[in-house]
């Protein structure tokens, strides 16, 4: 990611300054840590954060003090980032690689919005005695001001691409579903008029998402719901190694990524797919730092790489494959 945002500062005649600190798993080893308190001061003063994976099987004890997770989480919390966007589409020049028929996810270009900070993980929970031995509860709960911010966020996304919102949640059956379908429904009306916007229930969605994604512009739901979704999502294209997400908030740096774990069965081997991180550095350029034909450029060079049949092992389809340094390098090659 990083040798890819070098190139295009120099393309464009940018200059980026780069920081690495430590984080996760590796932070938990070297200060005990997930994430230590210099690694925040620095975040807090950056444009913006590409991150890598935090974990992995060497810290996965669910009976531990300290898990890398948590250093993410609590990075959220600090940075007050509200939202996580996830880019599913799928190349023309990997349909094929998709478990769905190639007529169904060809053009496909969802966004997904997941509001971050509150619902079912955020809400009052516990366990108490019950006749049977126990019951546990966990409560969901949104504001009017939560599903406010997050919406708006969304609808400004889609102004930008189809201008076509759609608010998924579960409002036949839930309270908390009724409230954010009202607020979501008034701030459209309100603010914006010039965006298609329809509600769909998530049950609908899980389908829809399958049978029809090309209907879909940018999606905006709850924190449980957008969990699960993106997930079902994140598999049209075909892999995990293709896909990169961010995490923003009204204000400050934003959060980058991709998807995927560690992957510890392949890691060190430099065999595992770099075009998430790399497209994250895209979604970094485009949000946090408004350079829309910088992201554009990385985005089309990756574009340009799959269309000549570079595959790494993940997307090859047992076919020929490179390395993780060889596709970086011939991303590189295409913004030179």
């Amino acid at each position: 990611g990083e040798r890819v945002l070098t190139a295009i500062a120099q393309k464009f005649g940018h200059e980026f300054e780069f920081k690495s600190c430590p984080m996760g798993g590796n932070a938990i080893d070297s200060h005990g840590n997930p994430l230590p308190d210099e690694t925040l001061a620095e975040c807090k003063e950056s444009d913006a954060i590409l991150l890598g994976a935090v974990g992995g099987p060497k810290w996965d004890d669910p009976n531990a003090k300290t898990r890398p997770e948590a250093g993410l989480l609590k990075l959220r919390k600090e940075l007050k980032l509200f939202a996580n966007l996830r880019p599913i589409s799928c190349s023309p020049y990997l349909v094929d690689a998709s478990p769905l028929k190639r007529q169904i996810v060809e053009g496909t270009d969802i966004l997904f919005v997941r509001e971050l900070t509150g619902d079912v993980y955020f809400g009052e929970s516990g366990r108490r005695p019950h006749a049977s031995g126990e019951e546990a509860y966990n409560v969901m709960i949104y504001n009017t001001e939560e599903i406010v911010r997050v919406v708006r966020l969304a609808a400004e996304a889609a102004r930008g691409r189809r201008k076509m919102l759609t608010s998924v949640d579960k409002a036949n059956v839930l309270e908390v579903s009724r409230l954010w379908r009202s607020t979501a429904a008034k701030v459209m009306k309100e603010e914006f008029p010039d965006v298609e916007y329809n509600v769909v229930l998530v049950d609908a969605m899980a389908m829809h998402l399958i049978s029809k994604p090309r209907e879909f512009d940018v999606v905006v739901t709850a924190n449980l719901f957008g969990d699960i979704l993106t997930d079902e999502g994140s598999m049209l294209p075909g892999s995990l190694g293709l896909l990169p997400s961010a995490s923003l908030g009204s204000s400050g740096p934003g959060v980058y990524e991709p998807i995927h774990g560690s992957a510890p069965d392949i890691a060190g081997k430099g065999i595992a797919n770099p075009l998430a991180t790399i497209l994250a550095g895209a979604m970094l350029l485009r949000h946090s730092l408004k350079l829309e034909a910088e992201a554009a450029a990385i985005e089309a060079a990756v574009d340009a790489v799959l269309k000549t049949g570079a595959r790494t092992a993940d997307i090859a389809a047992g076919g020929p494959s490179i390395g993780s340094v060889a596709m970086g390098d011939l991303v590189l090659k295409q913004l030179a």
